[in-house]
């Protein structure tokens, strides 16, 4: 039987300019080695890891840009203490304003799993942020945004080398790709 799965949750208050997180999956060890300036180009105020890190050092690295939530990926040993599941509470005030699930396995192609899928609604959550694939993916499932960064690891197969940014401001939830080897946004081939 399976052991438990490990739970987390975290309260981030929502600045008054807004909220910069960059998202970040799939390392490996190795992240690009263009991916942690142009993130810290972004400046984000936090960055979540949604598993597979492979040795931890690679969070030290990113923690030195900015606040670092991660989850366990299924490569990452259980004994490292990181949890499986986060549940992320961006606050105005005593007021949640967004609420997030961070995990490593969440889709099965641009689909909610089905038990992902029973937590975000049970948990109110309004975005599952996830990893696993290496796909950089943004859609909606149901009342229920998904957002991949992709993989700033190595490359797999002929998939692009990607991390993500949410901003979270007055105006909305906004979602984005960027390339780690250009630096410019990421749009999937044939869209512009």
């Amino acid at each position: 039987m399976p052991p438990a799965p490990r739970w987390s949750r975290e309260t981030i208050p929502l600045p008054k300019h807004g909220l910069r997180v960059a998202v970040v999956a799939d390392t490996h060890s190795h992240p690009h080695r263009l991916a942690l300036p142009m993130i810290a180009s972004h400046h984000p105020d936090m960055i979540l890891h949604a598993g597979d890190i492979g040795k931890l050092h690679v969070l030290d690295s990113l923690s030195e840009i900015a606040p670092l939530i991660s989850v366990r990926g299924n490569i990452d040993d259980r004994g490292s203490g990181l949890p499986d599941f986060v549940t992320i509470d961006v606050m105005t005030g005593d007021d949640i304003r967004s609420r997030w699930l961070l995990t490593h396995i969440a889709v099965n192609g641009p689909k909610l799993k089905g038990p992902i899928r029973k937590l975000a609604k049970e948990q109110d959550v309004q975005l599952v942020v996830c990893g696993h694939s290496h796909v950089p993916l943004i859609v909606r499932d149901g009342n229920v945004g998904v957002f991949n960064p992709g993989s700033i690891g190595p490359r797999r197969f002929t998939l692009p080398i990607t991390f993500g940014m949410i901003e979270l401001s007055e105006t909305g939830l906004r979602l984005n790709h960027y390339c780690c080897e250009t630096g410019e946004p990421w749009r999937p081939p044939g869209m512009h």
